[in-house]
């Protein structure tokens, strides 16, 4: 029997591996075969997640996506360290809850050296020559933010939106050198942030129930949207290319 997804000794770096929807794909490629790279600014959760992944051969690195002059370098270390790269998936991220008539530019900018900024830095430095192996997969996590708007979401809705415009660029400028990227777009996912969503607001809040009228399949799970990376970033996925799936229950149908 054939099977679909496999990433036996395929040497993937999980960008913000350690917590949410990054650590669960870390872990759901690691017990698929990949061998997993952990990028994390957290130091403590990084050392905690690489103990939960499958199999041998894994390593983690401390990254701070922010400091964007320093994520070149840092990747050169990781492939002089752990050797040429598979695949990559960016799942650092942050939410920016900010009305407008506080959204000073220096808060727009931190939300975009985090959700935007970093990831295309992080791309520029693994596909320079010597750092990826053919056929290299990169998936980055953006959300249904980028095409759904909501109130104080300016700065995080555009900072994906900016990711989703530029893969569709990225794709063609990397096809020649056997690159594939894509974006994935959740919808509420029950990551660590939701639960401290639902813990500050109760179950009952109105902002919650209206999300979930419109994401009427219910709240996506973690490891559902760690499946559907982890297609991504296997051969499998190979003609697919500068496209944005979206793992949303629903949302973008209303």
């Amino acid at each position: 029997m054939r099977n679909l997804i496999d990433l036996t000794g395929r040497r993937i770096l999980v960008v913000g591996g350690s917590s949410g929807i990054g650590k669960q794909t870390a872990v759901t490629m690691s017990e698929i075969g990949a061998k997993i790279i952990l990028v994390s600014n957290e130091q403590e959760q990084l050392t905690e997640s690489l103990k939960e992944l499958k199999g041998e051969g894994h390593s983690a690195y401390y990254i701070d996506v922010t400091d964007l002059d320093a994520i070149d370098g840092c990747i050169k270390k990781i492939v002089e360290e752990q050797g040429m790269l598979d695949g990559m998936v960016y799942s650092a991220g942050i939410t920016d809850h900010l009305p407008l008539k506080l959204l000073k530019p220096e808060r727009a900018i931190f939300a975009f050296k985090v959700n935007f900024f970093g990831y295309i830095e992080v791309i520029r430095s693994i596909t320079k020559k010597g750092r990826f192996n053919p056929g290299m997969r990169i998936v980055g996590v953006s959300s249904i933010a980028s095409t759904k708007g909501d109130k104080s979401h300016t700065s995080y809705s555009a900072s994906k939106a900016a990711m989703d415009g530029a893969i569709r660029c990225i794709a063609k400028e990397l096809a020649d050198k056997q690159i594939y990227i894509n974006d994935v777009a959740p919808g509420m996912t029950a990551t660590p942030m939701y639960e401290r969503f639902v813990e500050r607001n109760g179950e009952d809040d109105g902002t919650l129930q209206i999300l979930m009228e419109r994401q009427y399949l219910g709240v996506v799970k973690p490891n559902e949207v760690a499946d559907a990376i982890a297609f991504l970033i296997s051969p499998a996925a190979r003609p697919i290319t500068g496209t944005v799936l979206y793992v949303d229950a629903g949302v973008t149908t209303n």
